[in-house]
């Protein structure tokens, strides 16, 4: 199949199945939106859940059926989908999304990420969006945080709400702690010490796993690599991503972290930055291995999406 019709099918068959799952999920939404009451939330949200699962599933479908692509996929055999994870993982494109969606399907509960507010609008998968609790962050520029400090505040509290109700029933919260997709402009500017990946973001996540209070089990550590260069989001519909490789680990997240404020303890702030900085060594480490067995001789240089 050209490559040019195969993105058209692909673009297709993801539409479609939005459309579907998300008609059943803004109905859902509805009755929490008319009865928002605790009880009806709590006999509500699996159904949402289990929806959202569906169009995982589905989307799964489809690559099986259209893609060429070779998955390589290792770790993750003690994962559970009852039990609650923080997922944190490198970012190189938007088709990020969907190859973690795919290879934890079943594996953990339904991932929940960090959205910018203004996605709220998208048509239709924005009310789906809210209707999982997916948390809108408003992700003030470092201009209008230095005029106005307070705004801080705001994703501050974002986070607390949107964990409090995380913490209702079992779910997997996605963190992108470069807090950005890599390019090698943005490698560059930033002096990454890092070969593969930018800078990690500690704020972010040390703040969530704050917030759930211990609730996670453990936490999720996900390396993707695309061997023939970083895809964009059109590439990968078309079938030109002949292989893709994740690397899954689950750690224990260590003692103290959930009780232990970033903002206001030095000592921890520190404690956590060394901590995620070893995870992001043995990430780089990772994505050099896998580079290194594809063949690729100057890894890490492809455009994102």
């Amino acid at each position: 199949m050209p490559s040019f019709l195969r993105g058209v099918l692909a673009v297709l068959l993801l539409v479609l199945n939005t459309l579907f799952w998300c008609t059943l999920l803004l109905a859902g939404a509805l009755v929490k939106l008319l009865l928002p009451f605790a009880p009806v939330r709590r006999a509500i949200d699996p159904v949402l859940n289990a929806f959202a699962n569906g169009w995982v599933a589905c989307n799964s479908g489809w690559m099986h059926l259209l893609l060429p692509t070779a998955w390589h996929v290792e770790g993750g055999e003690e994962l559970h989908a009852d039990d609650w994870y923080l997922v944190n993982c490198n970012h190189q494109s938007w088709v990020d999304i969907l190859v973690l969606q795919h290879v934890l399907r079943g594996r953990i509960p339904l991932l929940k990420f960090f959205l910018k507010q203004q996605l709220i609008y998208v048509p239709v998968i924005g009310l789906a969006w809210w209707a999982l609790d997916f948390p809108f962050m408003r992700r003030h520029g470092k201009e209008a945080l230095r005029k106005r400090p307070e705004l801080r505040a705001q994703d501050h509290e974002a986070t607390l709400r949107a964990c409090r109700k995380f913490s209702q029933m079992p779910t997997s919260v996605m963190n992108f702690a470069e807090g950005t997709r890599f390019t090698p402009d943005k490698h560059d500017a930033q002096g990454s010490p890092y070969r593969h990946l930018l800078k990690p973001k500690a704020g972010a996540m040390a703040l969530t796993l704050n917030a759930m209070g211990g609730r996670f089990r453990s936490l999720v550590d996900a390396t993707i690599v695309y061997p023939a260069g970083i895809p964009t989001f059109w590439d990968f519909l078309c079938g030109r991503v002949p292989g893709i490789a994740v690397r899954l680990r689950q750690l224990p997240i260590p003692e103290g972290f959930a009780t232990s404020d970033y903002a206001k303890d030095p000592a921890f702030r520190r404690a956590f930055t060394r901590w995620l900085a070893g995870l992001w060594e043995e990430k780089d480490r990772q994505v050099e291995e896998v580079l290194q067995a594809a063949g690729v001789a100057r890894p890490g240089t492809g455009q994102g999406a």
